[in-house]
């Protein structure tokens, strides 16, 4: 198994069966509330926003869309969460997915740092303990088996395949494309595909890559211009406000929903077969991420999705779930 963490030298892109067009799913990174601006800590986390979850899942079925909500420790152990999302699970409304921090995760033996917050980075023994536990706390709580892991912070590692693939999942979505965590202990994923593609020649594991673009007359030259400008933020916002070059990630988080349609244009024009879009779930409350401080907040992350489902329903990219992926890939 070829470490998810390293770009493939040769893409083995996954192929859908006819009629399976352009599609998206719709992936909430599930988990604890925790204060953004500190040092990871093991302790002092909250889940006040769950109770929100009701509603997001009622919108999203309003709109025709089956959420998949890839659930943390602290979440897959909670009486509520369960409560909440079995039902809409088990009727197929949503699904359920996997999603590691390994500093709230037991076994608790790593010192708490930057370095191993990234559960890749972790021994093999201890980043498979802490996935177990993890698993079958989701089993347990939620009565489904998940098929699709992200690693919390996208911090893949050398083992984080072979442990997917010796646990039966089938999916995995920690690349996040045209981004680098190298510089605090992370993985670097400039170079890494946007298409869904296999990790391994006996195609047990798929992974599909959250989706971000460039955008603008420079798009071509991203992938290499880009990060030679990360040391000048005020020159990537000048290139991006004439037009010229724009990372563009597919969430409702520090992305209008303006910037979010331009990213969505690329994507479909360029052929990309999935469209994957992501956010934290304690956005739903104000007060617990960056992206959504007080009620009217809230109000424009709902309707910045809504803005973004009629228009994907204009460029007939419609939305699909983990089901119908496994069921459409040819193997």
């Amino acid at each position: 198994m070829r470490p998810i963490s390293e770009p493939p030298a040769r893409i083995e892109r996954a192929a859908f069966r006819p009629g399976f067009g352009q599609r998206f799913i719709l992936t909430v990174d599930t988990e604890e509330e925790f204060d953004w601006s500190r040092p990871i800590a093991r302790e002092g986390h909250g889940l006040d926003h769950l109770p929100r979850l009701a509603k997001f899942q009622q919108f999203c079925e309003n709109e025709g869309v089956r959420p998949i909500y890839l659930i943390d420790y602290p979440v897959a152990t909670s009486a509520l969460a369960g409560d909440i999302l079995r039902d809409p699970v088990a009727a197929g409304r949503a699904e359920i997915g996997i999603q590691l921090h390994p500093w709230v995760n037991p076994p608790h033996e790593e010192t708490v740092n930057e370095l191993n917050s990234y559960a890749g980075n972790l021994p093999y023994e201890l980043e498979r303990a802490k996935f177990i536990r993890l698993r079958e706390a989701i089993e347990t709580n939620f009565h489904t088996v998940p098929r699709l892991y992200r690693a919390g912070r996208y911090g893949v590692g050398p083992n984080t395949g072979r442990i997917l693939s010796e646990s039966g999942i089938a999916m995995d979505s920690s690349v996040r494309a045209k981004f680098d965590y190298g510089a605090r202990g992370g993985p670097n994923y400039r170079n890494h595909p946007l298409v869904p593609y296999w990790l391994d020649p006996e195609r047990t594991v798929l992974e599909l890559p959250l989706t971000t673009v460039f955008w603008g007359m420079l798009r071509r030259q991203g992938d290499w211009l880009y990060p030679l400008l990360w040391r000048t933020p005020s020159l990537r916002a000048v290139l991006a406000r004439a037009g010229l070059l724009e990372r563009i990630p597919l969430t409702p988080e520090g992305v209008s929903a303006e910037e979010a349609i331009r990213g969505i244009d690329i994507a479909v024009d360029d052929g990309l077969p999935l469209l994957v879009f992501s956010f934290h779930s304690p956005s739903l409350r104000p007060g617990h991420t960056p992206y959504v401080r007080d009620e009217h907040d809230l109000d424009l992350l709902y309707d910045w999705w809504r803005t973004i489902f009629a228009y994907l329903a204009r460029r007939e990219v419609k939305p699909t779930n983990l089901q119908e992926i496994m069921a459409a890939v040819e193997l």
